[in-house]
């Protein structure tokens, strides 16, 4: 395999929980196997504890066949199930962490918010909110990252503002939710303008706040998802404990987070009109609103997955964005 080939099936690894040592293993299993367990240690440039840790995770997780000896053959076995088994486990380890996070703000907003007498949290209602997440936007000198999610608070020239920002050189990266992709006109109108200018998007299942980060300086939070279209209100929070948990919590999720094919992706001979479709599927857009933004039928849409599962060997949709990831089509 190819150097680039390597990266990407290292990357797919890591995003399924896998650690760097053990994709070294895989990836010198894939080149050499089958071959005694000794000689792939060899290749690896590990062994000991290192290499017993590492090939009993492959082992463990159903990508591996198992050894008792350092001269037993050794030899990848077909990974499907194993896949299926440690995408659920990533899937539920990033959903905890969410609830203990999204938990610990919550819990922050009833014990303390009310008694807090200083000036690190502002609460901004109303009318007022428009004018300060404009200005939030200005201030910007480095970055700027956002969990983005309706409800949407009605603002104009609000893409023009992010746009803007853009062009000045300030790094944007934004987690939509996949209501995001679903609300009509958004993906078109507002995500992919800002992606060609240059922003990093990336999309999830959720997000637990609605978020944006201001450089290192301060964030603007929404007190809920649920809540943020009943009580017009946001938070102002300046540097203190509570803003550090946000940018943890903003880099946790940025990292399980599944990218927008932007400017950086390497295009592998796919049409972007099927990257795009691959994107709205790994996103967990449903049919309609995949044929909706992709301006197709369902029927079209239906075809053009058979096309694409054939193409890269997947039975089924789960395979098939695995397949997509590793191809570099996403």
């Amino acid at each position: 395999m190819g150097r680039m080939t390597n990266e990407r099936l290292g990357e797919a690894l890591r995003l399924l929980g896998l650690d760097q040592a053990a994709a070294r293993v895989y990836l010198t299993l894939l080149e050499l196997a089958p071959a005694p367990l000794s000689e792939i240690a060899g290749a690896a440039g590990m062994g000991g504890a290192e290499l017993a840790t590492a090939y009993g995770a492959l082992v463990d997780a159903g990508l591996a066949s198992a050894a008792e000896e350092s001269g037993d053959m050794v030899a990848p076995v077909p990974p499907t199930a194993g896949l299926e088994i440690l995408a659920r486990h990533r899937a539920a380890e990033v959903e905890e962490s969410r609830l203990a996070v999204g938990g610990a703000f919550e819990s922050f907003r009833r014990q303390r918010l009310a008694a807090y007498t200083d000036d690190l949290v502002e609460v901004v209602t109303g009318d007022t909110i428009g004018p300060r997440i404009r200005q939030a936007w200005a201030s910007a000198r480095e970055q700027i990252r956002q969990f983005e999610s309706p409800p949407y608070f009605p603002l104009p020239g609000a893409t023009d503002d992010a746009l803007a920002t853009l062009a000045r050189g300030v790094t944007q990266r934004v987690v939509y939710s996949r209501e995001s992709l679903e609300h009509p006109g958004h993906l078109r109108e507002v995500i992919e303008p800002c992606v060609k200018a240059g922003e990093q998007a990336r999309v999830l299942p959720s997000v637990p706040v609605k978020l944006v980060i201001i450089d290192e300086a301060y964030a603007l939070v929404s007190l809920s998802i649920k809540e943020a279209d009943v009580h017009n209100s946001m938070l102002v929070v300046q540097p203190c404990g509570l803003l550090s948990a946000l940018m943890a919590l903003f880099e946790q999720s940025w990292r399980n987070a599944l990218p927008f094919p932007g400017r950086t992706t390497r295009p592998g001979g796919l049409p972007s009109a099927d990257r795009r479709l691959l994107w709205l599927l790994a996103g967990g857009a449903s049919d309609d609103v995949i044929a909706r933004e992709m301006g197709i039928s369902r029927r079209t849409l239906f075809r053009r997955l058979q096309i694409l599962m054939a193409r890269s060997g997947a039975t089924n949709r789960f395979q098939l964005a695995l397949q997509a990831q590793r191809n570099g089509w996403l």
